[in-house]
């Protein structure tokens, strides 16, 4: 089992898996993170065939081959075995398992000179000299990176030891990665096992500490990031100032068994030359895809750095989509969603008064809001918290009313060409005249199959997004508006349903669902909830602003 923290490591440890596998005679298992991993979109260095011809043992493939199935030369697969030798076939197994750490490291140093990494079974990251040492493997070691990054540059003495090869488990190297200096080790588990002593990793490291120089060092457990749960620097800060909770959670308020760390501190710790966006779209209206097309053009077409990861509503269509992207000089590490953001967009009007949005924004960012509301209107529909942050946090207010772009030129509904338009004239990553150009092209090479009329209408709709955008001035008088309440509250003769309501479905479906404590499920430990809740959620969401004029 092989480990990638990363989408540059998938495409460079895949490599080595698939080396390792046939040279070793093992079957792999290369494995990342679901989601945080699998689903972000990240600009990498990616191999050649070429490049991996020369380092595959060809007398390896030749061996695998000459056993594989063949009617040429048969032979019978899958023989049933008693008590009496079955033991021992297993065994007979060892030595090629003995051998796969040594073979994988073999390709990792192979890979290492090919491309100037330093890929290890177990890689070491942060103070030479760290007393306190994470022990970790999967997309959190990366934002383990960035937070010793910042913690460094203020003479803490910490580090984090990463994961690659889990199975077969390599004790030797694992010890041969801790700093001697070390007082204490976190390990940090990403899965949960009701009743064992720890989690697999904690005992795995425990177990390989015994009897060596680290036998007496203190070996703390924490889990984080269950279901994709996001991890922040926040919380691995919280680790490493943990002194106390030998058993400890991260990312939530544990208070039932009393686990979880305290966030005192919630620093910005991504490189400043990072430019952090934050799209809210209703699912299906192409605001998904039109920052796919973003990125790529940034990516593309500059030497800058880019990401990008999606947070779907599992309602899929009709649902809520939060698009997450970063731009920057410097890599990217951070594998968390955006919550000090310097451009926020929101594409549908309604979602204003439902989700705290622009609260993700840093002082004197940008905030574009999709709409046809006159100022009038902008004053009665924007609830008084979000009129106060804006006038506090000199958030530069911008509005589009790209339903009518749309509508006027014949897009309907998808007016994600307008907005994305708007969105590069607005976050200046490049300069607009150039980002006007690039999706120009794309648009011309995506519909020239469709027509001329399709092609000038995208690019209408480009020069219209980049034209539509109005600046709001922000009358001094917010800065003294108060908090109005966003959520909606059941009511009904039944109160075990009214309770799970309000209590639970209200605040998940307001994306406050990490806001809820351990306690707020202790009713529901056995997995089921009341029926009926479907009748107090409306999902109806619509770009349209005024839907009984049927505009």
């Amino acid at each position: 089992m092989l480990c990638s923290s990363n989408v540059q490591e998938v495409m460079d440890l895949g490599a080595v898996a698939h080396l390792s596998t046939i040279k070793g005679r093992v079957p792999f298992l290369h494995f990342f993170d679901g989601f945080r991993t699998s689903h972000e979109i990240q600009k990498i260095e990616t191999w050649d065939y070429e490049d991996l011809k020369e380092m595959v043992d060809m007398d390896a493939v030749k061996a695998f081959r000459k056993h594989a199935l063949n009617p040429e030369h048969p032979v019978t697969r899958g023989t049933a075995q008693n008590p009496d030798i079955f033991f021992q076939a297993r065994e007979a197994c060892n030595p090629y398992y003995l051998a796969i750490p040594g073979i994988v490291e073999e390709y990792m140093n192979t890979v290492n000179a090919k491309i100037g990494t330093d890929y290890k079974l177990f890689n070491y990251y942060g103070a030479p000299d760290a007393e306190h040492v994470i022990i970790a493997m999967g997309s959190v070691c990366d934002t383990i990176d960035e937070t010793i990054d910042y913690l460094l540059a203020s003479g803490a003495k910490v580090g984090v030891i990463k994961v690659r090869l889990y199975r077969p488990f390599s004790a030797k190297h694992l010890i041969e990665a801790i700093p001697a200096t070390v007082k204490q080790i976190s390990v940090l588990d990403r899965t949960k096992e009701p009743g064992a002593l720890g989690e697999p990793l904690y005992l795995d490291v425990v177990a390989a500490l015994k009897d060596t120089q680290f036998h007496n060092t203190p070996v703390f457990t924490g889990r984080y990031g269950l279901s994709s749960k996001d991890t922040t620097p926040a919380q691995i800060i919280a680790v490493y100032n943990n002194k106390e909770k030998k058993q400890f959670t991260i990312g939530i308020v544990d208070d039932v068994t009393n686990l979880s760390l305290e966030i005192k501190e919630n620093p910005n710790t991504t490189p400043e030359s990072t430019i952090n966006c934050k799209f809210w779209g209703l699912g299906a209206d192409g605001t998904v895809g039109a920052n796919k097309n973003s990125i790529k053009i940034i990516g593309d077409h500059t030497n800058m750095y880019a990401q990008a990861y999606f947070d779907y509503d599992s309602k899929k269509s009709g649902g809520i989509t939060i698009s997450n992207l970063r731009f920057g000089k410097d890599p990217i590490k951070a594998t968390y969603l955006i919550s000090k953001a310097n451009f926020v967009a929101c594409h549908n009007p309604s979602y204003v008064r439902k989700y705290n949005m622009v609260q993700d924004l840093k002082d004197g960012g940008t905030f574009l809001l999709n709409c046809g509301w006159t100022m009038e209107e902008i004053e009665q529909h924007l609830p008084g918290q979000v009129k106060k942050y804006i006038a506090d946090h000199k958030i530069k207010f911008y509005t589009i009313d790209g339903i009518s772009i749309g509508k006027e030129i014949g897009l309907g509904g998808r007016i994600n060409t307008v907005l994305q338009a708007a969105f590069f004239k607005l976050a200046n990553i490049i300069p607009v005249d150039e980002a006007v150009k690039y999706m120009k092209d794309a648009a011309t090479k995506s519909y020239s199959k469709k027509g001329d009329a399709i092609v000038k209408m995208n690019h209408d709709a480009i020069d219209r997004g980049v034209e539509g955008v109005v600046e709001v001035k922000v009358p001094a008088e917010w800065a003294n508006a108060g908090s109005e309440s966003l959520a909606s509250v059941a009511t009904g003769a039944r109160k075990d349903l009214v309770d799970y309501v309000n209590n639970i479905q209200n605040p998940v479906n307001a994306q406050s669902g990490n806001n809820l404590p351990v306690s707020a499920f202790v009713d529901y430990v056995d997995g089921t909830a009341p029926a009926g809740s479907s009748a107090y959620e409306k999902r109806g969401q619509t770009s349209c602003y005024d839907r009984s004029s049927g505009s």
